[in-house]
């Protein structure tokens, strides 16, 4: 339960989203999201050596260089004399970022800290361990990201036997995820609506590398299809007699976020409605029962709700990640809300989920939802790899 702690209205900016060995594959995530965000401080006339004390680097895909943390980024965005900390909490690394942040600023530790949050799935790292002990010294290669997908190393399943295994057990069906799964895909017309109206309330241009000698300024997200129920109806699942087609799961995709956690007085200067205060509520955390991923955000969510003595029905916007439907579908009957009423004007499942920005853009359409709804409570929730979650409540208006 946080007292202290505030985010300044339009004091955060996510990027487009683009695909998959798309517009973003040929930069070094940590690069583009520290310049990224020196781009973005420029044009909000900020500077950060001045305004910042603390950064906390979220990633989650390994890139070079990544040895170095915080310290790496902090120097390329602008701020090169403070310190920080590198979070890896796998889909939960931007709620887990926000709550150190607000739990540094609310102890008094930091005055205002800055959370950037950067993956790039595409063109994975593939690591060689040394194994001396193997026969003749063998090595032991990894893909970070195929083989960490393919299969937890704690149960020997992936990702999606964890959302069959809920869907199973909880009786969803391939007709409700369908139904939903279009729901999904409305709900983010609705951000595309007037010239994308709502995405341009956060969303921030990043400048990717084409070639040694040629840019690309992404303005929009890439690689989103278009569907109809018929187009769904025809998907088959990916696992034998499960619900999950390939639409109705998420995508691997590249970006960056950023946000700026701080005390109420500083949120209020930096803010660019000082009308419009973002107080960090609470912030809530779970590990539900192995090979059932999807089912952790209701408890992450239940502790963040009981933490900040508020109830779903409190909620004016509910942002969760879904890489699968059966998230959302659980979300649903665990907290008792409408499936129809939350993840309005996007989801990862649709735009793409590349890791660490992930939930921390939700967080950010949470607020700007609430904000055109005149305020309240926004709740931000998603499940991370090894069938945990991570929750994070705040207040709008």
């Amino acid at each position: 339960m946080f007292k202290k702690a505030y985010i300044p209205y339009g004091g955060y900016y996510s990027t487009p989203f683009s695909k998959w060995q798309g517009s973003l594959q040929n930069d070094n995530a940590i690069e583009l999201g520290a310049k990224t965000s020196k781009r973005w401080f420029e044009q909000k006339g900020l500077n950060p050596a001045e305004e910042l004390d603390y950064l906390y680097l979220g990633i989650t895909v390994g890139q070079h260089r990544v040895f170095f943390g915080a310290t790496w980024p902090a120097v390329l965005l602008g701020a090169p004399d403070i310190p920080g900390m590198t979070v890896m909490q796998a889909c939960s690394t931007s709620t887990t970022s926000v709550y150190n942040a607000a739990s540094s600023v609310e102890n008094g530790n930091v005055n205002t800290a800055y959370c950037l949050m950067v993956d790039r799935c595409s063109n994975g790292p593939h690591t060689i361990w040394p194994n001396p002990l193997g026969p003749g010294g063998e090595v032991i290669s990894e893909n970070w990201n195929m083989d960490n997908m393919q299969g937890d190393p704690a149960t020997g399943l992936g990702m999606i036997n964890t959302a069959e295994n809920v869907a199973k057990e909880n009786g969803f069906t391939r007709e409700e995820a369908d139904e939903l799964v279009y729901v999904r895909y409305m709900q983010y017309e609705d951000a595309l609506a007037n010239d994308r109206a709502f995405q341009k309330r956060y969303m921030f241009p990043v400048e990717g590398t084409k070639s040694r000698k040629e840019k690309i300024l992404l303005e929009e997200d890439e690689g989103l299809v278009k569907t109809s129920k018929e187009k769904l109806a025809k998907l088959r699942p990916v696992l034998e007699g499960g619900i999950h087609t390939f639409g109705a799961q998420t995508h691997p995709a590249d970006g960056n976020m950023g946000m700026i956690v701080t005390n109420k007085e500083n949120a209020e200067r930096l803010s660019s409605n000082p009308s419009i205060p973002i107080q960090v509520i609470s912030y809530g955390y779970a590990r539900t029962k192995k090979a059932h991923m999807p089912m952790a955000p209701v408890p992450a969510s239940k502790m963040a709700l009981e933490r900040a003595g508020l109830s779903a029905a409190d909620m004016v916007a509910v942002k969760n990640h879904n890489p699968f439907i059966a998230n959302d579908l659980y979300l649903a009957k665990g907290l008792g809300i409408d499936a129809t009423k939350f993840n309005n004007y996007g989801c990862s499942m649709v735009f793409g989920h590349p890791q660490a920005p992930t939930v921390g853009r939700l967080l950010i359409e949470g607020i700007e939802e609430a904000a055109i709804k005149g305020g309240g409570y926004v709740l931000a929730t998603g499940c991370a790899a090894g069938d945990t979650a991570g929750a994070i409540i705040v207040k709008v208006g």
